[in-house]
């Protein structure tokens, strides 16, 4: 197979795929190419963009391949997705979520301590939306669940790993300087993406006290003080 068809074909793949797809999942795919073979290929389709001053990219995101505009591009994205999409977590869950990112693998227990209320409506919440997942159990006593982000949740910040997130001081510097919720959801969403487009805009709604209703983030199981 010519390393021209080699470019075309791995680089078909990742515009076809709409979640990252990763170099194993390609060689697996293409059988004449290797997961080292693919990294080559996706280095060399990114100069040839660049050279050619192409509005995208292949960026890596969530352990996989994904074409991406170009972060200068990121003021105009936003723009056009503006109010298309809204992902609506309360601050009880923005504050869950924020402390399972950063102490994870971190059972309910510790989250509820650092909260100091109840978090299993909230974290239920966290997992029907696919980013949190269970990541195993501890070795203490009664051996509780242990919760990790996932994928997903790497996929939506347009982040490779964890690692790659910013630091909490980083982050508490940005929210220090903000007034309303929807200016920190905002800001610490173009924080933890480091610069890279947004695909929407977020909002983080407050909830409110609902008398007719139960709302998941309001889940009392029992165990503690209701959120």
């Amino acid at each position: 197979m010519e390393d021209a068809y080699k470019k075309q074909i791995v680089e078909g793949l990742v515009f076809a795929s709409d979640t990252p797809i990763s170099e194993q999942k390609i060689a697996a795919l293409v059988e004449e190419i290797t997961p080292a073979q693919v990294r080559k290929v996706v280095g060399q389709l990114n100069e040839e963009y660049t050279k050619s001053k192409r509005s995208f990219q292949i960026a890596r995101v969530a352990s996989g391949f994904q074409i991406k505009t170009r972060k200068d591009l990121s003021p105009w994205v936003k723009k056009l997705f503006k109010g298309r999409i809204r992902a609506r977590l309360s601050q009880a869950g923005l504050e869950s979520l924020a402390i399972i990112v950063f102490k994870q693998p971190i059972g309910r227990v510790d989250i509820d301590a650092i909260r100091g209320v109840n978090s299993g409506g909230v974290i239920k919440t966290l997992l029907e939306r696919n980013l949190v997942s269970i990541a195993g159990r501890s070795a203490g006593p009664g051996k509780p669940i242990l919760y990790g982000t996932t994928k997903e949740f790497l996929n939506y910040l347009g982040v490779d790993e964890i690692k790659d997130l910013p630091k909490p001081k980083e982050i508490e510097e940005i929210m220090g300087k903000l007034d309303s919720s929807e200016a920190v959801a905002d800001n610490i969403l173009d924080a933890l993406t480091a610069g890279d487009e947004l695909e929407a805009e977020v909002e983080v709604v407050e909830t409110e006290p609902d008398n007719s209703a139960t709302s998941l983030d309001d889940h009392n199981d029992g165990n503690g003080k209701t959120e």
